[in-house]
């Protein structure tokens, strides 16, 4: 017979037993009963292990990867898409001016502190957009001007641009765009400044895109061989089977899986993650929605103001054909009188 997750981990609850405790509290069935079936049925599953927990709610990311109780998880992210050992020295408050703070569909967002002092900025994002690149390039500027201000106003005096770390942004995106779609065979785009030249110039930004979706499909059928690649499958997959392939080849993720159920046993608290989480979700939606459609009128806008230059165009050559005839009008004229 096929373990299922609650062989790994018995403290799941019962379908049964969840569904009394929810029926139990008016306020907790009140919650419940405001969402709709397909969300009602996603909580049940990951509450009982039918199917695993998204792990990028961020909710959960937050508690799995807190650089304040757990720096060691996110450190062996770090170093690993870093590709050197990294140390988190602090976690900075997110205070920044970023553009996006004001609607975006970012969901977590993290900025550490390294030990070399450059600094981490780490995000998921659920929905991607339609040109990520300008805001990616906006995260990463705020982020090195934040850097600038933060050392400068330390150093006073003795300040030099040399004592600017590197930025690193780091975006993991659970769906990606269509920029994306054109590698399919390739889940982790690294980039930095060069110069065409080949002049070496410390240019301090960095960026790092994994879409996750795309990490998804090439890993249908296929076992996970490396450590990176288990982290991500940790961050991407909720079928109990692939839970359970990852535990038995990477044990260490079995503690963190074990701190999710934990968490999913507290119903109250559980629903009112997820219920922020529905929030979010359907903010960010809207607002994605609002980004498109505006996309689309621009483009429609675009249209019909190269139709109407062309009818202008048109309209131009019409009276100037419109001069000719009458001038040869004319010319005929005078030929009738003679």
């Amino acid at each position: 017979m096929a373990k299922t997750l609650k062989d790994y981990f018995p403290s799941i609850q019962t379908r049964k037993g969840v569904l009394k405790e929810i029926e139990n509290s008016k306020e907790l069935w009140n919650t419940f009963d405001l969402w709709a079936e397909e969300q009602q049925e996603e909580f049940l599953d990951f509450c009982t292990g039918a199917r695993g927990v998204k792990i990028l709610y961020d909710s959960f990311f937050k508690e799995i990867f807190s650089p304040e109780y757990h720096p060691e998880r996110l450190e062996t992210i770090l170093s690993l898409l870093l590709k050197k050992k990294v140390i988190i020295r602090q976690i900075l408050p997110n205070d920044s001016v970023r553009i996006a703070d004001e609607q975006s569909l970012l969901i977590t967002d993290m900025l550490v502190e390294l030990e070399d002092g450059s600094l981490a900025n780490i995000e998921v994002q659920k929905l991607g957009y339609a040109f990520p690149g300008q805001r990616v390039a906006c995260y990463s500027a705020d982020t090195l001007l934040r850097q600038y201000k933060r050392v400068k106003s330390k150093r006073k005096k003795r300040f030099t641009y040399r004592d600017i770390k590197n930025v690193y942004t780091i975006v993991f995106f659970e769906k990606s765009t269509q920029e994306f779609r054109q590698f399919l065979d390739q889940y982790i785009h690294r980039s930095r400044q060069v110069f065409d030249t080949g002049l070496e110039l410390e240019t301090l930004q960095e960026y790092i895109l994994i879409p996750l979706d795309i990490f998804k499909e090439s890993m249908h059928n296929k076992t996970v061989t490396n450590e990176l690649d288990a982290w991500l499958s940790f961050m991407t997959f909720d079928e109990p089977k692939r839970i359970i392939e990852l535990i038995e080849s990477y044990p260490e993720f079995k503690v963190m899986y074990e701190e999710v159920y934990d968490i999913c046993r507290n119903i109250e608290r559980v629903m009112q993650m997820y219920s922020k989480e529905l929030a979010e979700l359907d903010k960010n939606t809207v607002q994605y929605m609002i980004e498109e459609q505006e996309k689309v009128i621009k483009e429609q806008e675009q249209i019909l103001n190269q139709q109407a230059n062309k009818l202008d165009q048109q309209e131009v050559q019409l009276n100037a054909q419109k001069e000719e005839i009458e001038a040869l009008k004319k010319k005929l004229e005078k030929f009738c009188k003679k």
